[in-house]
């Protein structure tokens, strides 16, 4: 199967500090792959850079044939992003967030609407569509949030903690139309989680960071196999030890995507 990502001997620097130590890996076209890690591991650097935000200190980057430090423009058409904190416009309706996405994504005008209705349709959120999203639950935020992200039918879509702060229920029910979009529209989808039981359904391959580093990849099963324990748990705690992190080691460091120094940026 081709691979959609790959990436080669990527690093970040800052100063003396190595956010991200020469890390190499491929993404598979169509598969469902979690980036597994601690706080402070450099998943966040690492997706930052994947996503054009950050710029690398080294190394290659191809995302759907493209040079991710090279061809941003057209890098960035091929993927959509659904970002940790909620970044939908609250005082628009959801569909107007929707359309303001297919403008700024150049969809053409006669596909719009129908575009719209069938994903909003897709998250079960066409019967809200002329609502304000500041009226909208927290796991309705995100499901429009996911519909937006396929306005522009990205090849790649990146989920950073997708489900954080959400009730089981609706856990579950994003995940249900993660896999439907991943089985019947071959979308490849590259998610981070802290919900270990969620990369275990849900993923097809794992790659688990720490300290910069990428110190394991493949099925669950493979993982288990290789650090000789039962459970994926139980072999992410013997890869990245049981020593609690900072949670915002990352952002003290000056990574935090928000904070990302304008000289940093991809331009």
């Amino acid at each position: 199967m081709k691979n959609i990502i790959s990436v080669s001997n990527l690093t970040k620097k800052y100063g003396s500090l190595v956010a991200v130590d020469d890390i190499s890996f491929e993404v598979k076209k169509g598969e469902i792959f979690a980036f597994l890690g601690p706080n402070g591991a450099g998943k966040s650097t690492t997706i930052s850079i994947l996503t054009t935000m950050l710029r690398p200190t080294s190394g290659r980057i191809i995302l759907n044939g493209h040079d991710v430090t090279k061809k941003q423009a057209e890098a960035r058409k091929s993927f959509g992003i659904v970002f940790q904190d909620p970044a939908v416009e609250e005082e628009l309706t959801a569909y107007e967030n929707m359309l303001l996405h297919a403008v700024l994504y150049a969809v053409p005008k006669n596909k719009q609407k129908a575009d719209i209705e069938k994903l909003l349709r897709l998250v079960d959120l066409w019967e809200r569509r002329n609502s304000l999203v500041r009226t909208f639950s927290g796991g309705m935020r995100r499901r429009l949030e996911i519909a937006r992200g396929l306005m522009h039918h990205p090849k790649v879509l990146f989920l950073d903690e997708p489900t954080l702060g959400l009730d089981t229920q609706t856990r579950n029910l994003l995940w249900d139309y993660v896999s439907k979009l991943s089985k019947t529209e071959g979308m490849t989808i590259f998610f981070t989680t802290h919900y270990l039981d969620e990369a275990e359904e849900v993923a097809q391959r794992i790659a688990i960071m720490d300290h910069g580093k990428i110190v394991a990849t493949g099925t669950t099963a493979q993982l288990v196999k290789q650090t000789r324990t039962k459970t994926l748990e139980q072999a992410y705690l013997k890869l990245t030890g049981t020593e609690i992190r900072d949670e915002a080691s990352e952002a003290n460091n000056g990574l935090n995507v928000r904070n990302i120094n304008r000289a940093g940026r991809l331009r």
